[in-house]
């Protein structure tokens, strides 16, 4: 199985996929790992773009992240499934600062390393505003459109919580 894990900044799309990655038994690749490397460091595209293409050659996977630059098109055609978080900006940012009060000067497990987690105005405008352009309503409308079979939207922290739950529940049988 390979699954698609896109959505907004903060909407719980590196946990999602560490919370699939232990029920299905299938390595996940979080694009935040692959985008920076050591102390928040832009690692360079060809190398980058090398790492997703050899994770995506293998017969199951599941990846986190948009990164369009990092073969969006062809892991959405891949997927056979794909899972869009929308949360609201509001949400969204409730789960940052809960995130950063957790982490507060430690790297997550789904980042690199020295990767310490922080907040700053620059992140809360991001999730706020910038990430939630027209433009990127449209991507993820598009993905809908064109994945309808395929995609499933949660919009809301009942939704995942529903999703969580149904996962476990195919797995106990």
């Amino acid at each position: 199985m390979k699954i698609a894990i896109l959505g907004y900044s903060g909407s719980g799309k590196s946990t999602l996929a560490h919370f699939l990655s232990e029920n299905i038994r299938t390595e996940c690749l979080h694009l935040d790992q692959v985008h920076f490397s050591n102390n928040w460091i832009e690692r360079p595209d060809a190398e980058a773009k090398s790492m997703v293409s050899d994770f995506m050659e293998k017969t199951d996977w599941i990846i986190d992240g948009n990164y369009t630059n990092l073969y969006h098109s062809k892991r959405l055609e891949e997927a056979d499934q794909i899972i869009l978080l929308l949360f609201s900006r509001w949400a969204a940012l409730r789960r940052v600062l809960a995130r950063y009060n957790k982490f507060r000067g430690q790297t997550r497990p789904d980042m690199g390393d020295g990767c310490n987690e922080k907040i700053d105005c620059e992140f809360i405008w991001w999730i706020l505003y910038k990430g939630r352009t027209k433009h990127k309503q449209d991507q993820y409308n598009n993905i809908q459109k064109k994945y309808p079979d395929k995609t499933i939207i949660i919009r809301n922290q009942r939704e995942l919580d529903k999703l969580y739950q149904e996962m476990k529940n195919r797995n106990q049988t």
